[in-house]
């Protein structure tokens, strides 16, 4: 099923190789709070099945066994992408998308890569002051979304960080 586990705050991410029974609730409680606030053309999110294409590495949040969060990364030929973060309500606050942000960054890194990028949707108030505490700011469209057209991503926020280059 999957590979590595890390572990922080009584959290374990694990790299997921596969759609799994938590991985597909998880997806669907996020396709459901975002069909909630976007139309279906401004919502940008990978299908569950090109979640475990060779280029895109997912990981699963667990507390005490329960899966509680996921999220994963894109790698493009000059940046990396966050895709699908998604942290279940009940446990927001407790430190979960922290660590399954810092496994991603660490993940893009140690496949050498500097920039983490991401959209998220304007109405995601949560996430923008998330992602502005995790050291992101505001870019230019990216990727397949700049030659989208401007209704489709008339909702979107993009934002990049610059990671850090690990020291020896």
């Amino acid at each position: 099923m999957g590979d590595q586990v890390s572990k922080g705050a009584g959290v374990e991410i694990e790299r997921i190789s596969t759609a799994t029974d938590d991985v597909r609730l998880l997806i669907g409680e996020l396709d459901q709070v975002l069909a909630a606030e976007y139309l279906p053309e401004q919502r940008h999110g990978l299908a569950l099945e090109a979640l475990f294409q060779p280029h895109i590495r997912f990981f699963l949040a667990r507390l005490n066994g329960a899966a509680i969060g996921c999220g994963g990364m894109a790698l493009f030929d000059d940046f990396a992408e966050v895709k699908r973060m998604y942290v279940r309500e009940t446990v927001r606050g407790r430190g979960v998308a922290q660590a399954l942000l810092r496994r991603i960054e660490t993940e893009a890194r140690v496949v050498g890569f500097g920039v983490l990028r991401l959209e998220t949707g304007e109405r995601q108030a949560a996430a923008l002051r998330f992602y502005t505490r995790a050291g992101f700011w505001p870019c230019a469209a990216f990727g397949d979304y700049a030659a989208m057209r401007l209704e489709a991503i008339a909702t979107s926020i993009f934002m990049e960080k610059r990671l850090a280059t690990p020291t020896p």
